[in-house]
């Protein structure tokens, strides 16, 4: 196959509408009623290896994606602030833990995940850290948060946001929630714009992620879905546009590692 025709092949597998997710589970075209389901059981089966599964795709550089989406947020770091954030698909609590200790454990956090296996993970390591008095876990679907309106400084999701069956409801959501001047961050796994790094991301994580998942951690389902998930995912100028249409100003991105990984940023102005 040419470069460009491995190219169109690669956008023609990406989702260009939100319709186009919420019918799909990897590169599966399934009905919209099964997709949460099927979602939460891999979800189910990762979580006690989460932290595995993210090592695993990114190479362990998903720490420092995550820690950059964090200095990104820039949480006050002055007692008293009252300031809040949400973050949302984060049930084992990493970025919620970042941003605590990067305010000095002087801000909450409030984490929300679907997937019940994964607060429970996240609740554990809150507790080991010490830091269960500013991190609260909520289990609620990210389609139909259960906050009043203007509710929170910030809304953070990092690698999650693929996994929303209808990602603009999701969307429009976080705009709701947010207060008015409040920012949305979502981390995700991108297009690489990388030439080279394009192809061999592709090979590392479409054959070689899968069979490392089954040796890890016995099941290399959730990690084809994964994977899959990542390529259907939009290209960064699509999602921004989706982020647009939810309400929000001021909507860049930033690329990590050749594009493999993108923090998209908006404004509620």
């Amino acid at each position: 196959m040419s470069e460009t025709q491995s190219t169109q092949q690669t956008e023609k597998s990406r989702a260009r509408l939100p319709d186009e997710l919420a019918g799909s589970f990897g590169f599966r075209k399934i009905s919209e009623d099964e997709k949460q389901p099927l979602v939460n059981d891999v979800f189910h089966k990762v979580a006690e290896r989460y932290d595995v599964m993210n090592d695993l795709m990114s190479g362990g550089m998903h720490r420092l994606w995550k820690s950059a989406l964090v200095n990104s947020l820039a949480p006050p770091k002055k007692a008293g602030s009252n300031w809040c954030s949400l973050d949302v698909a984060g049930g084992t609590g990493d970025v919620a833990f970042g941003i605590v200790e990067a305010s000095n454990r002087t801000v909450k956090t409030t984490v929300l995940d679907i997937n019940g296996s994964m607060l429970k993970v996240g609740e554990q390591r809150a507790e080991k850290l010490g830091l269960s008095d500013y991190v609260d876990f909520v289990e609620a679907d990210a389609q139909k948060l259960p906050f009043e309106a203007g509710t929170f400084d910030a809304y953070t999701i990092a690698t999650g946001i693929r996994n929303v069956p209808h990602i603009d409801q999701a969307l429009s959501e976080a705009f709701r929630v947010l207060k008015r001047g409040g920012r949305f961050l979502c981390l995700e796994f991108s297009e690489v714009e990388m030439p080279i790094l394009d192809k061999l991301y592709d090979e590392w994580s479409m054959k070689v992620m899968p069979t490392m998942g089954k040796i890890v951690t016995g099941d290399g389902e959730p990690y084809q879905y994964l994977v899959e998930s990542i390529r259907k995912f939009p290209s960064q100028p699509r999602f921004a546009d989706m982020i647009r249409s939810a309400g929000f100003s001021r909507v860049d991105w930033t690329n990590y590692t050749g594009g493999i990984a993108t923090i998209h940023s908006g404004w509620k102005l």
